[in-house]
């Protein structure tokens, strides 16, 4: 067997953790997975596996050997796409990861379409509100929502909303609605780490900034729990309009202090620093993209040009 297949068989064992579920995945027997890792263990000269109770263990030179296998593999198939053309099939694996309320709610109802789209594509979706290392971890492409510390990373916009001060249609029934930026602060506030919002909320209105400072109830970590705690009616709380934008159409969720802006928030397809992205990485970006304008003539919604670096909320 040639070494890159020896490579996509190590891989699907280190990915599902055994033989047989990677004999299963590449459609082999296992005798002949076990045959093919014991061959690479023998010109590699080191033990990348090893047993105990809770099963197949992968060794520290296995997880090393890992890093560098993906990234082979990867390059591999973007270089037979290029040679087969863009408008050939997109096969393999594709990696991405994705803030978590953010892909419950807006990406995997609509996955089906993609995938049918794509049939010959298998989607591992790492669900995560933290960022990750995309070459540590083998991404393709990262998902983000707010600002890009990185400025070395390949990045590029895909949508923009703004963020806005809600509340439930139950708080506001049982505790009234802020009439001013200073009322805020005699209000229950829920903060959220992952969102920029300390306990000094900052707002613009005609050209000046003010800022208030805020207390409450509840800090959270995560979008999700945010999310819940606003329908929950514990208080008020600044997210983006992805977050709540069923119930703002329902009435269910009130946007507060209209006249004041609260800064927009940006959704970032990210590359792996040093590469280019490749096609199934694009593919995916694109269709996220029109999942945010499905009016196609929305400027963000073009097609896109080479990625550039960047740094910062646009």
């Amino acid at each position: 067997m040639d070494r890159f297949a020896s490579l996509q068989v190590f891989d699907a064992v280190m990915d599902t953790g055994s033989f047989s579920a990677a004999a299963r995945r590449l459609d082999l027997g296992q005798p002949a997975v076990s045959k093919i890792i014991a061959q690479l263990e023998e010109r590699l000269q080191v033990r990348l596996f090893l047993r105990n109770t809770h099963g197949l263990v992968p060794t520290d030179a296995a997880r090393a050997f890992h890093e560098h296998a993906r990234l082979a593999l990867s390059h591999l198939g973007e270089a037979e796409q290029a040679a087969r053309g863009e408008q050939a099939a997109l096969t393999g694996r594709l990696r991405v990861t994705v803030p978590v309320t953010f892909s419950r709610m807006r990406i995997i109802p609509r996955l089906p379409q993609f995938l049918a789209a794509h049939p010959g594509l298998h989607v591992e979706m790492i669900q995560d509100d933290h960022p990750l290392d995309l070459l540590r971890e083998g991404m393709d492409l990262a998902l983000r929502i707010g600002t890009l510390d990185d400025s070395e990373m390949t990045a590029r916009v895909l949508a923009r909303t703004e963020r806005v001060p809600v509340a439930s249609r139950a708080y506001i029934d049982a505790h009234g609605a802020p009439a001013t930026l200073a009322d805020l602060s005699r209000h229950a506030v829920i903060t959220y780490a992952h969102g920029g919002l300390s306990r000094e909320w900052t707002a613009s209105r005609g050209g000046r900034t003010e800022e208030v400072v805020v207390d409450g109830p509840l800090h959270v970590t995560a979008a999700e729990g945010l999310r819940a705690a606003v329908l929950a009616g514990i208080g008020i709380s600044v997210t983006s309009r992805w977050v709540v934008e069923a119930e703002l159409g329902s009435g269910d969720v009130v946007a507060l202090l209209p006249d004041w802006s609260f800064g927009d928030i940006s959704l970032w397809a990210v590359y792996p620093a040093g590469r280019l992205p490749g096609a199934k990485a694009r593919a995916f970006a694109a269709f996220v993209e029109a999942l945010m304008h499905p009016d196609d003539t929305h400027p963000l919604n073009a097609p896109a040009g080479p990625a550039g670096h960047v740094a910062g909320q646009g």
